[in-house]
């Protein structure tokens, strides 16, 4: 990437420099010499990252890495970025400053980086994205913090994080469920395929305690949401309602036109003798709802 200054940042100031502080080398001659730029700050200098986009911390987790710092002391100094009174934020690394209190450390290594708030937030969630640290949940958040906050888009975010558009907006698509779905997903019970398969339910909290009792897979749950959908389908209407069923030319006419331009299949069903009536979109996958989402955003 160009690091030209003349040039707009797009999202943050690039994945290269940005991955340069968050993937550090391994370019060490002695075992526990310092890097380049690295320094010593006391442990009480430092302070979370308020939006850190992972919020879940599993204690066994820390005591295992506690047990090695321990040992071996902390191998990979901490990301962080001055604040106010001589204090440091977190910008990655809050793991390894959260094993160090436990086992009592007095100060840790750490590099000072010049960073802005976009920045810091895309560390974040890249940090963890590339570690495989981040629940679907969490993701999806720190995703949506990137939109709300400073007005990236999917195509921005995908480009930048290697990721497709479609992951990313089905991934978005989580934070619409209930709390108490989200937070199964966030424990480990409900992975992001069951709760993608939910979000098309009328009731995904009640579905999602049986996926999980059940011990269900996502093909199974997918097949479960179905039968709910097909039980909660209102009875065929009276067949003088049905009148309408044999089509003019020109409605069969629009029906092939729009579905041309939507690329799904559109049926338009005119109550006769009225000017009222419906037009049914029917999706074959997530990815084709997604694009008429964007279509119909526009």
């Amino acid at each position: 990437m160009s690091k030209s200054k003349g040039k707009p940042r797009g999202l943050g100031r690039g994945l290269s420099a940005l991955m340069a502080d968050v993937t550090l080398e391994e370019e060490v001659t002695t075992v526990g010499a310092p890097r380049q730029g690295e320094v010593t700050v006391p442990i009480e200098k430092l302070r979370a990252n308020p939006d850190q986009p992972r919020r879940t911390f599993k204690q066994e987790d820390l005591d295992d890495l506690a047990a090695s710092i321990k040992e071996k002391g902390i191998l990979q100094p901490l990301i962080v970025r001055s604040v106010n009174g001589g204090n440091y934020e977190i910008v990655a690394g809050e793991r390894r400053w959260r094993a160090a209190q436990l086992v009592q450390l007095h100060d840790v290594p750490v590099l000072v980086r010049e960073l802005d708030d976009t920045e810091v937030l895309e560390i974040g969630i890249i940090e963890n994205i590339q570690r495989a640290d981040l629940n679907a949940v969490e993701e999806a958040a720190g995703f949506r913090q990137l939109m709300d906050r400073f007005g990236h888009t999917q195509e921005k975010l995908a480009e930048a994080l290697g990721k497709s558009r479609s992951y990313i907006a089905n991934l978005l698509r989580l934070l619409a469920l209930p709390e108490d779905v989200q937070q199964l997903v966030v424990d480990g019970l409900l992975s992001a395929g069951h709760a993608r398969a939910l979000i098309t339910s009328e009731d995904p909290s009640e579905l999602a305690k049986i996926v999980v009792r059940d011990a269900l897979s996502v093909r199974a749950t997918e097949a479960l949401v179905k039968r709910q959908q097909k039980k909660d389908e209102p009875a065929p209407a009276p067949k003088a309602r049905s009148i309408g069923s044999e089509k003019d030319a020109d409605t069969r006419a629009l029906e092939k036109d729009l579905s041309a331009i939507l690329a799904m299949k559109v049926a338009i069903n005119h109550k006769s003798g009225t000017e009222t009536g419906q037009v049914v979109l029917t999706y074959e996958n997530l990815d084709q709802l997604d694009d008429l989402c964007a279509k119909l955003s526009r």
